[in-house]
């Protein structure tokens, strides 16, 4: 029995796919907020303490859970880009009709805005090697868009990191950085070391 011909892929159908990536990465955001809300554990630090035991200062199912969620939900995320990717693709071969180039224009840019990186609020421009910031493999350069709980809605001066650090030696704080152009994650424990302070890397607010 021969299969009926695909439907074309119409610009609402890649709507649709955009829409249901919005979701993923708000439910992502909300995995990642309730590891920073168990003292800020990330994706990688250890759940046992330093005898072996498992840590008792933070809830472990909620943190597997999360970890466990954010792995599932980046794997479709992916999975769902490469659909938008296909779909845009096939909009883009039907070039002859004119109404619908235009339209996968439209909607390629449209979706290039969705994709806008969030604000930054402040730029690590010196990381010094062997430090805490150096081990948790920040990089100059880094332009910081979330530290603890500190990001470009509630930042005033960098009295604010200072404060977020003192509060938190000795405990994994999790930071998001834009790394040429790209978002990344990095677990950093502030604490004492050889050298001054307890980050070993200089911050400057940006200029916005």
């Amino acid at each position: 029995m021969a299969h009926p011909a695909a439907r074309p892929v119409t610009v609402s159908d890649v709507q649709e796919l955009v829409k249901r990536k919005d979701e993923i990465e708000a439910q992502i955001k909300a995995n990642y907020e309730l590891l920073e809300g168990q003292k800020g554990v990330g994706m990688d630090e250890p759940l046992v303490d330093a005898d072996g035991f498992p840590r008792d200062d933070i809830d472990l199912y909620k943190v597997r859970t999360a970890r466990h969620n954010i792995i599932c939900l980046q794997n479709d995320h992916k999975a769902l880009m490469k659909q938008v990717e296909e779909a845009l693709h096939q909009l883009h071969a039907r070039e002859k009709e004119k109404h619908a180039r235009d339209e996968a224009e439209a909607l390629a840019e449209a979706l290039s805005q969705t994709q806008s990186l969030p604000q930054a609020f402040a730029k690590v421009n010196a990381v010094t090697p062997g430090s805490p910031a150096s081990l948790s493999g920040l990089q100059v350069d880094d332009e910081i868009v979330e530290f603890g709980s500190v990001n470009a809605n509630n930042f005033q001066s960098l009295q604010n990191i200072a404060t977020v650090v003192q509060h938190s030696e000795g405990r994994p704080l999790s930071m998001t950085v834009i790394r040429s152009g790209k978002k990344v994650h990095v677990g950093l424990t502030p604490k004492r070391w050889a050298g001054k302070g307890l980050l070993g890397c200089n911050i400057i607010p940006l200029q916005r």
